[in-house]
């Protein structure tokens, strides 16, 4: 039997312009109120330690603990005076601004459903769409959150009880003189056994999409490191025979050790089907999946049996599951990087190409790396593509589509501080890319059925890989 607990969010959620230092909208959860002036205690902390504060989700204040999230250069600060879990504010944070979805497995006590409420209803987020729409979004936490209860999360049951914002919902408030947008009539869906879908919905013609959505993490360290068989018998105690145990992880390459490379994916599908469809979809290889994560929608039973994604699609673009691969054997480029310092300057030479050919194009190829501090000045060329020093000595190079006859190169010089003779820090290149048509993590689905529908829909598949943080050390 799983029990499910219901927790009360004693928080005061406030929307922030850290530039301006000013507070953009405020919303008290409950009765308990928080004084603005720990605003200004968190910027004063921020300013003063900027490298240590800015990655903290959690910072413990003299009287409060904040919850902060940075969305499009806006600051989403929480505060609370009592205990509570930290994610349970983070989480609420996250229902009500993010940008993307957030998903957890439906078996959890308090499932996240789905989190890009305001992206939706504003088609974007920034501090002058929020001063547009601040009775939206006060109505929208309204909903959402009920005296500290989370209530109404659904975006589908949502849209229906607030109309989202558009010309003709403005123009008839200014005419009319109501400013709420807030219908009268409970939405159906609410009492529901499917609340992410609306009722009754019918299309003119059928058709369901789902896209494979892959970001490839990489570390490459330049120089691998190896130890005597001494090492394992005499430091570590162990039998150099069986030494070999520890680094079946690592792979070595011509340019460096492979420490780490892993895929995150998502499960993309855009339905738009008539009725209440049930579809099920299956992968020919599930068992090289870690970590997924899955839509409300999922039955878990099925998945957990047969490792196969039954479900009732919400209406529209959604993220039906996330998933992990990890452990991976190979990456896409290889990056080659070779450096020399002499007499106050440093030669750089940097070779990039393809090291496992995907079967399909590698386009928009970009390599960056900061220029260390000591540099004072940098001289660089490539023989394919633009190069670019920023203000902030960053180097970009934008290679976009590998060439046929030649490998990209970039080289050139850079000039060290006075005194300084050789270069002490070496950068670490960072590469982004974008195959189509493909999932390097291997996944591929098997089939996609569809049952109870009025009429035969049409069926399609993509794949696509990105970079994430894919990473050299020279």
């Amino acid at each position: 039997m799983v029990m499910f607990g219901l927790v009360k969010l004693k928080l005061t959620i406030a929307i922030c312009n850290f530039i301006s230092r000013e507070v953009i909208l405020e919303k008290q959860l409950t009765g308990h109120r928080v004084d603005r002036s720990i605003c200004a205690w968190f910027w004063e902390q921020t300013i003063s330690q900027p490298d240590s504060l800015k990655v903290l989700p959690v910072i413990a204040s003299p009287t409060h603990y904040l919850f902060q999230i940075v969305r499009e250069g806006i600051t989403f600060l929480a505060c609370t005076q009592v205990e509570m879990p930290p994610l349970m504010g983070i989480e609420n944070i996250f229902i009500s601004f993010q940008v993307t979805l957030i998903m957890m497995p439906s078996d959890k006590p308090f499932p996240i459903i789905v989190a890009d409420v305001l992206s939706d209803y504003l088609g974007g987020l920034n501090e002058d769409v929020i001063k547009d729409n601040f009775v939206i979004v006060y109505e929208l936490l309204d909903e959402m959150i009920d005296n500290g209860f989370p209530l109404t999360t659904e975006p589908n049951i949502l849209r229906d009880m607030i109309a989202p914002p558009n010309i003709v919902s403005k123009m008839l408030s200014v005419v009319t003189g109501t400013t709420s947008n807030v219908s009268d009539t409970l939405p159906g869906a609410t009492s529901s056994c499917v609340p992410w879908r609306t009722t009754q919905l019918k299309h003119a013609n059928n058709d369901v999409y789902v896209n494979l959505i892959e970001e490839m993490d990489t570390i490459i360290n330049r120089h691998a490191l190896y130890f005597p068989l001494v090492f394992f018998d005499k430091v570590l105690g162990l039998n150099s025979r069986n030494s070999y145990l520890f680094f079946v992880d690592f792979v070595v390459f011509s340019d460096g050790m492979l420490v780490k490379c892993e895929i995150f994916g998502l499960v993309e599908v855009n339905s738009h089907l008539s009725g209440v469809p049930d579809l099920t979809l299956s992968f020919a290889n599930p068992s090289i999946l870690n970590d997924v994560q899955f839509h409300p929608c999922v039955r878990f039973r099925p998945w957990e049996s047969e490792q196969i994604l039954s479900f009732v699609p919400p209406d529209g673009l959604f993220k039906l599951m996330s998933y992990r691969v990890k452990k991976l054997r190979n990456c896409p480029i290889y990056v080659k990087p070779q450096m020399s310092s002499d007499s106050g300057t440093c030669r750089i030479n940097v070779m990039v190409g393809i090291r496992n050919d995907p079967g399909k194009a590698i386009d928009s190829v970009v390599i960056q790396f900061q220029l260390p501090p000591c540099v004072t000045s940098a001289n660089l060329t490539a023989n394919h593509g633009t190069v670019n020093i920023l203000a902030d000595k960053t180097c970009s190079w934008s290679i976009g589509r590998f060439p046929k006859d030649k490998a990209p190169q970039m080289s050139g010089t850079l000039v060290l501080e006075e005194g300084l003779e050789q270069l002490q820090v070496r950068p670490t290149f960072e590469v982004g890319f974008k195959v189509m048509g493909v999932a390097l993590s291997g996944l591929k689905i098997s089939k996609l059925d569809l049952k109870n529908l009025p009429t035969p829909a049409h069926k399609g598949f993509r794949a696509q890989t990105e970079a994430g943080l894919y990473e050299v050390r020279s």
